[in-house]
């Protein structure tokens, strides 16, 4: 199906995934009650209405990012390219030069940001296998199809600092709920979230920097938006917590310009301080 994705025009698939996505918000589903239990606890200013209304688009933002897919897995680094614009604070050749951690967060383009990123600066990235062992080669493969080292979540430490020393950046995404170990729970739009501090451990451990980047999904279906932000500033600053909250701040303040394009539909907030109770 994604092969098939792939071959038509990306407008066209952008469209009806999205359309599809926001059909799909009219069923009751667990996804549904996850998506709009986030939005409650993180806009508590919004009605019920405009809750929904935002659910509904980010719905339709999730289900158009499987559909597209296609043109990322299997489309051309021509045409991957040509979708997605590139505007960064930072010197990419510089990346070689000092270690260099790229910290995404799930947007709905993160997908294409990586892949396009990958297509113009070899780079590892470290991603959580699949449950479905198929699935999971197939995502493995088409995601390093443009040379990036794939490196599964659960790596050794060791491992992962031995590519970092060699020059080559590494990217990755610590904005979900990975569980206690090597966690803390510090605010995330007022709510207690369970954040990994692996990243401020790492970046210590090997002297990097930490570089965040976001995707955009672009209006009127033009591809998408990979912008890289200046290094964050006194990180790792010894403190863990501090640190995590400050990535978590970071991340706030980029959904907030662009709420309905991000992964709402992941439990955020899976694990809750001792004493309290699950909310979803």
């Amino acid at each position: 199906m994604l092969r098939l994705l792939a071959a038509l025009p990306y407008g066209f698939v952008a469209r009806l995934g999205e359309s599809l996505g926001r059909a799909l918000f009219r069923l009751p589903s667990q996804r549904k009650h996850i998506l709009l239990t986030n939005l409650r606890l993180c806009f508590p200013e919004k009605s019920t209405a405009q809750r929904e209304a935002l659910g509904r688009a980010v719905l339709g933002h999730v289900i158009r990012s499987y559909f597209e897919r296609g043109v990322q897995w299997y489309g051309s680094a021509k045409t991957l390219t040509a979708l997605t614009e590139l505007e960064s604070a930072i010197e990419l050749a510089d990346t070689y030069e000092q270690p260099t951690i790229f910290l995404g967060f799930h947007f709905a383009g993160i997908e294409a940001g990586c892949m396009a990123y990958s297509i113009r600066h070899p780079v590892a990235s470290l991603y959580t296998p699949m449950s479905d062992l198929p699935t999971d080669q197939i995502a493995r493969a088409q995601r390093a199809r443009f040379g990036s080292e794939m490196i599964p979540r659960g790596r050794s430490a060791r491992d992962v600092l031995k590519i970092l020393k060699t020059g080559k950046p590494l990217m990755l995404a610590a904005d979900m709920d990975f569980g206690l170990r090597d966690s803390v729970f510090v605010p995330f739009f007022g709510v207690q979230a369970c954040t990994l501090t692996a990243v401020s451990r790492l970046a210590k451990l090997s002297g990097a920097r930490v570089v965040p980047f976001v995707t955009e999904v672009l209006p009127d279906y033009r591809g998408y938006k990979l912008t890289i932000f200046e290094p964050l500033q006194n990180y790792p600053s010894g403190d863990v917590t501090a640190d995590a909250l400050l990535t978590n701040q970071f991340l706030e303040k980029h959904i907030r310009d662009m709420p309905e394009q991000y992964y709402w539909v992941h439990r955020r907030f899976k694990r809750r301080p001792e004493g309290e109770q699950s909310v979803y």
